[in-house]
């Protein structure tokens, strides 16, 4: 899993599957989109207008529990 910010455009991307992936979007809200790859797995979630949409006008603290952290 790989959690991207840019700050520019003030959009999240968390990718839950790496790797080049033929996807369709679907739109949840203006803001939130889903990629859905082939036999309908979550490949990620795009999140536009990130600070407004995830925290109150800033980004939030992300907190990892329970999760072995991958090398890299």
């Amino acid at each position: 899993m790989r959690i991207t910010y840019d700050s520019e455009a003030d959009a999240l991307y968390i990718e839950l599957i790496e790797g080049p992936q033929e996807c369709r979007t679907v739109r949840l809200t203006d803001e939130v989109a889903l990629n859905i790859g082939p036999g309908e797995v979550l490949v990620g979630v795009e999140i536009l207008d990130a600070k407004e949409i995830l925290g109150n006008g800033q980004l939030p603290r992300i907190v990892v529990d329970n999760l072995p952290i991958a090398a890299a």
